[in-house]
């Protein structure tokens, strides 16, 4: 199901269209934003994750310009909304395996349905989203050509520990069960995580997710794998994302040629 709308041009006109796609674990219609390439032939398919307290809606500024200019098509999943006690039903979200499945499904959907490239698929995410993109590197790194997660909370269980202020909702979507952190943390699936193609971006000068959650996830996965294609990019900034350096990550992985090795 899906109704349309104009949207505000940066570069070439994009439509924004509305989805509905039935989740495959529980048969829900769970809502996306799509913008179709213009192209006829099928096209890459950039994938943006809303941040922790909010929906779909919040990465469009951040998003659909980087799709217009390279003509990609962008996809933007809901995942069962924010992740605060005031979604009502927040134990769905918060990485649960129905949101990443809403994410997964969004994708496929997209792939079959519209001019999306299913070999040039790049996720991209800051803070929650951040924390879904390295759960869906967990799950499925084989559908992404490129993940970039900005800020991510690695590690639910000290994240709480460190912030008094999510704490409240980390603990109302995972039912006050550290068992249910756990399985929600990035930090669980380093084994499948490795496999991916990843960059990690983190302000050093972060207040809201302290830059050792990403320091410690790096190192734990790359001492264990150290020839994963997995990278840390510490920043001189804050709680933030860059889209130039995402844009930069981005569009090298997509244009990324073999590189020939040069003798000393």
């Amino acid at each position: 199901m899906r109704g349309y709308n104009s949207v505000r041009k940066w570069g070439a006109v994009m439509t924004q269209q509305e989805l509905l796609i039935r989740s495959t674990l529980d048969g829900s219609m769970q809502p996306s934003l799509f913008y179709k390439s213009n192209s006829t032939e099928k096209r890459p398919l950039l994938v943006g994750l809303h941040t922790w307290s909010f929906n779909r809606f919040n990465q469009i500024e951040n998003m659909l310009p980087l799709a217009e200019k390279y003509d990609f098509n962008l996809l933007l999943p809901e995942f069962r909304g924010n992740n605060t006690m005031g979604n009502k039903n927040c134990t769905y979200a918060c990485g649960s395996d129905y949101a990443k499945q809403d994410i997964k499904d969004a994708i496929d959907y997209v792939i079959a349905n519209e001019n999306a490239d299913k070999d040039n698929v790049f996720l991209l995410g800051l803070s929650g989203g951040g924390h879904m993109a390295l759960l869906m590197a967990g799950m499925c790194p084989e559908y992404f050509k490129a993940i970039g997660a900005y800020v991510p909370i690695t590690d639910l269980s000290k994240w709480v520990e460190y912030s008094q202020t999510y704490r409240p909702h980390v603990l109302a979507c995972c039912s006050d069960s550290e068992e249910e952190m756990q399985k929600r943390s990035p930090i669980s699936y380093i084994d499948t995580i490795s496999k991916a193609n990843l960059k990690i971006f983190h302000g050093k000068c972060d207040g809201v997710v302290p830059v050792m959650q990403s320091i410690s996830f790096y190192n734990e996965l790359i001492e264990k794998y150290p020839r994963a294609s997995v990278y840390l990019d510490i920043f001189d900034g804050a709680h933030e994302i860059d889209m130039q350096t995402a844009e930069y990550w981005i569009i090298s992985q997509y244009k990324k040629t073999a590189i020939t090795q040069v003798t000393g």
